[in-house]
């Protein structure tokens, strides 16, 4: 008769919500700093375990000169690495406060408008799915194309400037409202040009 094998219950495994590994491997990433202090607040019984800081400094006392500075000389590099990439975080957080979302109201003919709409990029979007979800919401062409800069830009069919910067604010909450502008782009008429 066989025997009958019982299952073994899933392991349940702690991910850090920093640079989503396992605690085990924080160590190894770049934001090694943060994800002990995530782990402190989230799991100090696990900090003991995995940075066993006694254990460390133990077998530091018993290493030689030699090996003393090889240590040394890696934390600094460690903290030098870890002050950079905090800089770099500053860097980019200070550059999407100040990038803009720029939404440009074009005349194709007398009544008839584009809406363009650029700089969502920035703010870590994914252009075709929000054109995609304009041209549900505004029931008419939605588009990326390129702009004469080379970067992309969302193009609307329709006048629907104050619409989509409603939805923006409504569904894009990494975009901030104060660094959305409305800018209209009006053709010049032949008149006008002519003295």
């Amino acid at each position: 008769m066989a025997e009958v094998v019982t299952p073994l219950p899933p392991k349940a495994i702690t991910y850090c919500s920093v640079c989503t590994m396992p605690p085990e491997y924080c160590e190894f990433s770049s934001s090694a700093k943060k994800c002990r202090e995530w782990l402190e607040k989230a799991h100090p019984e696990l900090v003991e375990v995995i940075y066993n800081t006694k254990a460390v400094e133990a077998a530091m006392a018993n290493l030689s000169v030699e090996a003393k500075e090889k240590a040394a000389k890696a934390e600094a590099t460690a903290a030098k690495r870890a002050e950079k990439e905090e800089a770099k975080a500053e860097r980019e957080a200070e550059k999407l406060l100040t990038s803009r979302v720029v939404l440009k109201r074009v005349e194709r003919t007398k009544r008839k408008h584009l809406i363009v709409v650029s700089g969502l990029e920035k703010f870590g979007l994914d252009l075709k799915k929000v054109a995609k979800d304009f041209a549900k919401k505004f029931q008419g062409g939605s588009s990326v194309t390129k702009n004469a800069s080379g970067g992309e830009e969302i193009t609307v069919q329709g006048d629907w400037s104050d619409d989509i910067l409603e939805y923006i604010e409504e569904h894009y909450k990494d975009v901030p409202v104060g660094n959305i502008d409305q800018v209209e782009d009006k053709k010049k008429k032949k008149s006008e040009g002519m003295p």
